[in-house]
């Protein structure tokens, strides 16, 4: 909250901000608010809401002179989006449905004296409101859709390598018994020679 005095001038006369509370309302796309600010004058009189946006000069939002009186609505703020209301003690503005255009420096003034008097300056913040929802599901398909093509990628990886691993068994067996060219070689085995007796009494020499 903080204290400021503004002068500036406006059709009706002068708008003082004097000793006035502003403060910053943030909102989202779609929401319904209602801005609230205290009643200066202790007999009716004229009751206005403006919005200054970019700075730029303040434009009449709606009016009232009495809580059960009529409510103008000024150019521009006619399209039954803003309600206007007013107690004793506190005025009242509605807006449905804000979207991003309701951004702006809103002010509640009172004719006295032949002075708009401010008694509130609402900022209001506008922002995107995010689909939680559908951001979910969005996110939820993606998910599948990334899930779905890892595992169709793995599949076709799992069915490659199990062909590569038949081609590579029937090579080998291919190999080993349907060679034509392979020649084998032909084993004889020979009988064990008998030893010889020697014979008794006869004398063996060798010679060299």
């Amino acid at each position: 909250l903080m204290n400021f005095m503004l002068w500036m001038p406006f059709v009706s006369g002068w708008i003082s901000v004097s000793g006035s509370e502003s403060h910053t309302l943030e909102v989202r796309t779609g929401d319904e608010i209602t801005l609230m600010c205290s009643n200066l004058s202790t007999r009716p009189t004229q009751t206005d809401w403006f919005r200054v946006v970019n700075r730029t000069k303040p434009h009449c939002i709606s009016s009232m002179y009495e809580s059960d009186g009529e409510v103008p609505f000024c150019d521009g703020f006619q399209n039954g989006k803003f309600e206007m209301s007013s107690n004793i003690s506190t005025v009242f503005l509605k807006i449905k449905q804000v979207d991003l255009s309701d951004t702006g420096l809103y002010f509640c003034g009172f004719y006295i004296n032949t002075h708009t008097v401010i008694s509130t300056a609402i900022y209001l913040n506008v922002q995107v409101r995010l689909d939680v929802k559908g951001e979910s599901d969005r996110i939820a398909m993606l998910t599948s859709v990334i899930l779905g093509s890892l595992t169709g990628v793995l599949l076709l990886v799992i069915i490659g390598l199990v062909v590569k691993v038949r081609n590579l068994q029937t090579g080998t067996f291919s190999n080993l018994g349907c060679d034509d060219d392979v020649n084998y070689a032909s084993v004889t085995i020979r009988p064990k020679a008998k030893r010889r007796e020697l014979e008794p009494n006869v004398i063996y020499a060798s010679t060299r």
